[in-house]
Formats: structure tokens, sequence, C-alpha cells
């Protein structure tokens, strides 16, 4: 069997530097990608690229950089690998400082910005487990951004091994990192012909051994309200204040099993991400979640009669809900054909690690690529309490990621 490096070093190299760079996506911006920021990474990776020695690499005026990594054995399927360069809008991401805490000993983990703020084995069973491996938090102000950072420091590093190791056969592989993968705008409509690959598997998962072909179904929603505006003091039987009626939809739907913070597993959810504006006009923002289209539905005519709910509670007012689609489960497509899904499981095994198939309570630019006609199911790379100030990864999980992708590049040259 092909034995491979640790890597430890050149993915705790990447993920360091990736993370110091800015590039947060922007939901309210209409640009593409939504912030100038997010190229600065990109022309970071292209540099990068070329430095390896990889081929085709384009940065794509829809902000997505392309490469190729040339073919090494014949009649092999030419196979893709997508991680995306945003981090989540959700919370700070501006100014991290990526922290490598070395041969962890068990003991609390703390930092440096925020005193308080306290990682434990108690609080995470898994990182429990991790006791002598090298893990890497931020400085307790920002997230990290090892979603999906480490997804590109393990497809990079992956890439490197393969230009510089010429008698490993593998068919063609081709590289995307996206923009804007957060606010569900990662895939762009010409990716999938520019991608051009047989399959592909984003690299945007959580724990060891974690293979996952089964997403959410997601919709987004808008509710736009308009009170009636008068002066406070004489506003007797006249005002129709617009933030109470956007109160009044938001409570409506604040029932237990039905909002994220009290479901988990296969259910789903309505959340309530965002209220702007004043007494006179308000915006509420919703992200639909469930994994049924049926579900799906059902949630779309909840939010829509708790808004005629409202409207009739506040005579005067006038809501207008808008809804949009985002993703739609993969499963809906890769159980026709399981083939990339099985040769992942082939390659944990080779490398020895228990693999499992999850489902995601989210979604990834596999969803959608997945849906336009490029199977591609999502591989773990161990990132853990994401899109906050405790996220945190093991350079060892990213490691074991890396030899996971050599080893299925491989198998499906050979096999």
């Amino acid at each position: 069997m092909t034995s491979f490096p640790d890597f430890d070093r050149a993915l705790e190299a990447r993920l360091v530097a990736y993370c110091a760079i800015d590039s947060q996506s922007d939901e309210t911006s209409p640009s593409q990608p939504s912030t100038a920021i997010q190229l600065d990474m990109q022309r970071h990776l292209v540099a990068e690229l070329e430095r390896i020695g990889a081929s085709e690499i384009e940065l794509t005026d829809y902000g997505v950089v392309l490469a190729t990594v040339p073919a090494t054995a014949q009649n092999a399927p030419s196979i893709g690998f997508c991680a995306h360069v945003d981090t989540a809008p959700q919370y700070n991401a501006t100014g991290v400082k990526p922290r490598v805490h070395h041969a962890w000993d068990g003991n609390d983990i703390t930092y440096p910005d925020v005193p308080d703020l306290v990682l434990s084995g108690s609080y995470s069973s898994y990182l429990a487990g991790k006791v002598g491996e090298d893990i890497v938090t931020a400085s307790g102000l920002t997230l990290l951004g090892a979603d999906d950072k480490s997804g590109v420091a393990v497809i990079m590093t992956m890439t490197e091994h393969l230009l510089s190791t010429p008698g490993l056969k593998h068919g063609k592989i081709r590289l995307a990192f996206t923009p804007d993968e957060e606010i569900g705008r990662g895939v762009a409509p010409r990716l999938p012909v520019d991608f051009g690959v047989d399959f592909a598997y984003t690299l945007d998962g959580s724990s060891f051994g974690k293979i996952e072909y089964e997403s959410f179904s997601a919709d987004g929603a808008s509710v736009s309200i308009k009170g009636v505006s008068a002066h406070p003091g004489y506003a007797k039987d006249k005002l129709v204040n617009a933030l109470h009626v956007a109160a009044r939809i938001v409570s409506l739907l604040d029932v237990a099993g039905e909002t994220p913070e009290t479901t988990s597993d296969r259910e789903g959810f309505i959340h309530c991400y965002g209220i702007q504006g004043g007494s006179s006009e308000a915006d509420v923002r919703f992200i639909l979640r469930d994994f049924e289209l049926d579900g799906l539905s059902a949630r779309r005519d909840k939010l829509q009669k708790a808004c005629t709910t409202a409207m009739e509670d506040f005579p005067g007012a006038d809501v207008v809900c808008e809804f949009a689609k985002q993703y739609r489960n993969m499963r809906y497509w890769l159980e026709n054909d399981m083939t990339p899904v099985e040769l992942a499981h082939a390659a944990c095994k080779e490398e020895g690690v228990a693999s499992l198939t999850g489902l995601i309570r989210g979604g990834t630019d596999g969803s959608r690529l997945t849906e336009l006609g490029i199977p591609c199911p999502n591989l773990f790379t161990g990132m853990q309490e994401i899109h906050g100030p405790l996220e945190w990864i093991s350079v060892q999980d990213m490691a074991v990621a890396t030899r996971v992708c050599l080893r299925l590049v491989h198998r499906a040259a050979v096999s």
C-alpha cells in the first residue's frame, strides 16, 4: 500500500497563513464576489498554485480560482476538489490571529484577547479525544476561519504532493476555490461547465471520518413591512409600528421544535437572523431548512401564515413575504449513483479510518453542484465549533483528510 508523509507542518503553515487573510462575505452586497477582500485570498492562491506547478490556473471573472493537476493515468475519471475561501458573516472575522497549541496537554485552552473565554475537553467531548495533537484556535475576538480554509489547505497540500510525486497514478484533477459560499452564492451558473469533472468532493466537513451526501434543502425569505408613521406624541389610533409587526411575526414562529436552538438531527427549522429598519418600515430576514421538500414547503406556508396573521393584528400595516430558492438536498441525486461516496469510504478504509456517513445540518457548494449535474459529496477536514470564537481544528485531522484524498484519487485511477 502506498505510504504518504504526515503533512502536519505544511498544513499548519497553510492554515495559519490563510486564516490571517480577511475574506468575509456580505449577503447585502450585490457584487460578485460580494466583498473585494475575498480576492486577496484568491490572488494568494493563484500565486501559490503557480509556485507549486499547477496547470490551467485561472481567476475567473466571477471570482473562482480554477486549476488543474494533469493526469498521470489513462482512462481514469476526472475528479474535482472544491473549498470556499469566504468566512461566515455571522461573527467578527476581521483581524484573525491564529494560535497553534502544539501537542495540546488537555488543559483548558484560553484566549489572550478575551481572558474569560475558555475551550475545554469538558465542553467538547471531541476535543477531549485530541490530547497530544496540534490544536489551532483564534485569539478570542474572531472566528478562526477553518470553515473552510482548512479545506483549502487540505486541497492545496494534496495538490503539491501530486505535482511533486509523478509516479503516483491519478486521473485529471481539477480544483475550484469559491467565494461567497457562506451566503449561498458560491456556485456561479458557469462553474459546473468550467469545472469540467466527472464528479467532485467538497472539503467542508467536520469530524474525523465523516462522509456526507445528504444536506438540508434550503430557502431564504425576506419580509418587508410598512407601518404607518405618526408623531409619537400624537400617535393614538394612528401609528402602526413596523417593528411591533416584525416582533409579532417572529413571536409566532418562536416555537419549540421549530427553531435552530430547539432542533437537531433530521429536524428542520425557520431561523430569523436579521431585522433592519424602524417604526415606519422594517425588513426581516429568515432562512428555512428541511431535509425533505414537503417539509420545506410547509415551513414556507408557516412563515406566510405568520405574516398574514400579523397584518390582521395590525390594521394598516402592509407585509410582503418573498422567498428565494437556495439549494436542495444533494441526496436526491447522489442516491442514484453512489460511486463517489463508495470511493471515499474505500479510501478511508485504506487509510485505516473508520468512516461513517452523516448528514449536514446545512449545505455546501456540493449541494448546488450536485443539483447542477456534478455529483459532489462532502468530506471531513476536522473543523469544530464553526462560526464563533471557540472555532478550532486539529492539524492531525487535516492530515488524515489529505491522505484520504490522495488515496481516493489513486484508487479511482487503478480500480
